[in-house]
């Protein structure tokens, strides 16, 4: 696309590339796939998930023969919201549903069809479809076989810019301060207390539909980020039966490879902020002022949009 007279020309560098390029260009050579029926135990799925390191399976239907969703980490925060009660009561739901039991009672309540691309669709597609169905995951379907040869996330899209974008341009916007650039979250930040417990941070997971919390003291400072991510960590240590945990509690007794806070500040430019998203391998990072007090979240939504989707006249993540 050649840009209109008086537009800056770097405003398209990001969106033409990601045109020109596949989903296919941005698989890796190889990378771990775990594919469950639907017939097996969510419990069973979920361990599955923590045991092999990955975040979502595409469910296989057996009498369809066919692929029909994913498993997330969002279903597991949707098991435990709806059915926890207390630490003395166990979650039959999720000791003994099976995935399609789970599917049946949770399609009642929202449109849960599979949402997938083509290897040979361009990446812009892809961001597109990953935005606009606030998905994080987008698997990559093989139209002559039905297989499923990769799952798609921001994190992937951006590190395959980030390899192969020192080819092109570096654009001048890059240099812009974040308090120049309408990047990001700054009103209405889902935050949680340190005091507060495990199940209120749930509870805003599925109330605000964000992806993760900035946890923070008496004082309004940050001192940790809680993901959904980390709420996996409940079924790898067995911890999912006593959700009255404070923040404070779990954060402490949590894996050290957990995602920790990664900063960044108003002052820092784009291109800073783009680096330690993609060095991190991380989805957003939390801005802070000068005191450590939560001023917004900058994600990989929100930079994917702005530098693909909205110079193309598209507004994805917030139609």
């Amino acid at each position: 696309m050649t840009p209109p007279t008086g537009t800056d020309p770097d405003t398209y560098i990001y969106m033409n590339f990601m045109k020109s390029h596949s989903c296919y260009d941005a698989m890796p050579r190889s990378s771990k796939l775990v594919i469950f029926d639907t017939t097996l135990q969510v419990k069973k799925a979920f361990f599955a998930l923590v045991a092999n390191g990955v975040r979502a399976a595409p469910l296989w239907d057996s009498k369809l023969q066919c692929f029909v969703g994913m498993l997330t980490i969002t279903d597991f925060i949707n098991i435990l919201h709806r059915y926890y009660k207390s630490p003395l009561v166990q979650i039959y739901e999720l000791e003994e549903h099976k995935i399609e039991t789970w599917r049946e009672i949770y399609l009642q309540y929202s449109v849960n069809r599979l949402i997938s691309i083509k290897p040979e669709s361009s990446l812009f597609d892809a961001i597109y479809s990953l935005l606009k169905n606030k998905i994080h995951r987008l698997p990559v379907i093989d139209p002559a076989s039905g297989n499923v040869l990769h799952i798609l996330t921001h994190k992937r899209i951006l590190k395959f810019l980030h390899i192969f974008g020192s080819m092109i341009p570096k654009p001048r916007f890059l240099q812009k301060q974040i308090n120049e650039v309408p990047i990001g979250t700054f009103r209405q930040i889902a935050t949680v207390q340190e005091s507060a417990s495990v199940y209120d941070a749930l509870a805003i997971f599925v109330e605000r539909r964000v992806s993760a919390l900035p946890v923070v003291n008496e004082q309004g400072k940050v001192v940790a980020l809680y993901s959904r991510f980390d709420v996996i960590n409940l079924a790898a240590q067995k911890n999912y039966n006593n959700l009255n945990m404070t923040m404070k509690e779990t954060i402490s007794s949590r894996s050290c490879w957990m995602e920790g806070v990664l900063k960044c500040y108003p002052h820092e430019t784009l291109e800073t902020i783009i680096d330690r998203i993609a060095k991190a391998e991380v989805h957003r990072l939390v801005l802070v002022d000068s005191e450590d007090v939560v001023r917004g979240i900058v994600s990989l939504s929100d930079i994917l949009q702005a530098l693909v989707l909205t110079p193309a006249g598209i507004n994805a993540l917030y139609s």
